[in-house]
């Protein structure tokens, strides 16, 4: 006996009622999803961008005359990628703000998984303490509060405090690690002395040997801009540096050399003045902060111009080249998702 197969709209009516039988078992298609699940090459979501300081600060003043603490717990500027909003984020990886502190205020003690660093933009007289520990803000400076360690934030000043916010909470929450706990006081009590951390640990080649506690994470509390500017005048004039980033230093981990935390990388960079750059791509994504100077970065075939204190985003995997005006040195503050990257080796870079 001959079996006869079905008519071809047969296999089309029979395929399309197996594909919906598919979906309701929670079951999809491998052939379906290729060019999506394996390309080619990175498609990164977010997209090249950048936040004008000139723009945002009237819009921190006001809000830091019409929101009181208690109501905003953090009085920040999110610095949203147009093409990451839900869940809000800088790049798929990272966050940015600016936030801001009057003379008098306060914020909330709080601790969270997610970690943390902040980047003095202007201002001076306030404190962050972590767990325990009161550590001077001021400009330049780089504070860490890595993820559960207890931070407030104090001002005795007299003088607005900003500064950039730079977190790693789209990571902890794309991995559904996050936690936060609000500390029982409004500010924690300060049980070390100040700026302890800093003074044992920011000479580098010198370091106590008492301390055990060698972890991935930096014991620095606070990286001094004075410190900083030292070690890029010592060798700027006479460094050759990076092509693509000039002379370019990294905050390290002085237990392991490595970054200052597992997922995020920090560097600050002097880029002569007329630096043209040599066009290269990496995985990592990276958000700069210009601490002075006036420039642009052409990022994917978008040109972002950028002068003092302003706030730009080069997506992983895209193309990018620096361009400084003539005149002045630039000096850019930058951070990335590098260290996870390699530690899963999944860093790539390219020289075009």
């Amino acid at each position: 006996m001959t079996t006869i197969d079905p008519a071809p709209n047969a296999h089309s009516t029979d395929s399309a009622a197996s594909y919906a039988v598919l979906r309701e078992l929670s079951v999809a298609p491998l052939w379906r999803h290729y060019g999506t699940l394996l390309p080619a090459e990175p498609k990164n979501r977010a997209r090249p961008h950048v936040w004008h300081y000139a723009q945002l600060r009237p819009h921190a003043l006001h809000f830091s005359r019409t929101l009181s603490m208690d109501e905003a717990e953090r009085r920040v500027l999110m610095l949203i990628n147009p093409t990451l909003t839900e869940p809000p984020a800088t790049v798929n990886t990272l966050f940015a703000g600016i936030q801001i502190l009057m003379p008098g205020e306060s914020a909330q003690a709080h601790r969270h998984t997610a970690a943390a660093f902040r980047f003095i933009i202007e201002g001076d007289g306030a404190y962050t303490t972590v767990n325990g520990e009161r550590v001077p803000m001021r400009p330049g400076d780089l504070l860490l509060t890595p993820s559960w360690h207890w931070h407030d934030h104090t001002h005795f000043g007299d003088e607005l405090m900003m500064w950039l916010d730079g977190l790693d909470y789209p990571l902890v929450n794309a991995l559904d690690a996050g936690f936060f706990e609000p500390h029982e006081q409004r500010t924690q009590p300060v049980t070390r002395p100040e700026d302890l951390s800093s003074r044992q640990l920011l000479h580098g080649r010198l370091n106590p040997v008492w301390q055990l506690s060698q972890t991935d994470i930096s014991p620095v509390g606070n990286y001094r801009w004075t410190e900083t500017m030292r070690a890029l005048d010592a060798i700027a004039d006479d460094a050759a540096g990076s092509s693509a980033e000039g002379i370019q230093l990294e905050y390290s981990n002085p237990w392991t050399g490595g970054p200052i935390m597992p997922t995020m990388s920090c560097r600050i960079a002097r880029l002569r003045a007329g630096f043209r750059g040599a066009p290269r791509r990496h995985t990592a994504s990276t958000i700069y902060h210009v601490v002075s100077g006036e420039g642009s970065t052409e990022v994917d075939g978008q040109r972002l111009e950028w002068t003092d204190k302003d706030i730009f985003v080069v997506p992983g995997w895209a193309p990018y080249i620096h361009r400084v005006a003539a005149g002045r040195d630039a000096v850019l503050f930058a951070y990335s998702d590098e260290p996870v990257l390699r530690a899963l080796g999944l860093y790539r870079e390219q020289w075009l």
